[in-house]
């Protein structure tokens, strides 16, 4: 009997690779910057969900259960050292990855970022080269 659906175009590995495509939640509290960034990282072929405060990245993270996080620092309601570490405490988002992006870029910034349960640290202004390098070599399946 023949399938009722058919994909055009697209192959079954394409349609797999589509369907796990890696996820990014990305908790910026700027609007514009998240904008761009999003764009970016969906043209990249990354699935984005979005988080614009601390406390909002804790209950989307439960949930999105995403393969990397992209964490500002300078968050309203909870800011993001506090957000990483609560997210640290859960056993479902222990190893996840969580990559501080920031504008702060002074050494007490980073060992704080790294004691907080943060895996890596980008500043602001992005190379959004290098972060898709970062991207790669913290989901090598992407």
């Amino acid at each position: 009997m023949a399938s009722a659906f058919q994909f055009r175009g697209q192959g079954s590995s394409d349609m797999i690779r589509e369907l796990k495509r890696p996820k990014i939640l990305l908790v910026e509290d700027s609007e514009d910057n998240r904008i761009m960034m999003k764009r970016l990282l969906e043209m990249s072929g990354y699935e984005v969900t979005e988080a614009v405060n601390g406390e909002q990245a804790i209950e989307v993270a439960q949930f999105f259960r995403p393969d990397v996080i992209l964490m500002d620092l300078s968050l309203p309601k909870v800011d993001g050292l506090a957000a990483s570490r609560r997210i640290r405490r859960m056993p479902a988002l222990k190893k996840v990855p969580i990559v501080v992006v920031s504008a702060h870029d002074t050494a007490d910034f980073h060992a704080e970022a790294l004691a907080s349960g943060c895996n890596e640290y980008v500043t602001k202004p992005i190379d959004f080269g290098e972060l898709e390098l970062l991207l790669k070599r913290l989901m090598p399946q992407a």
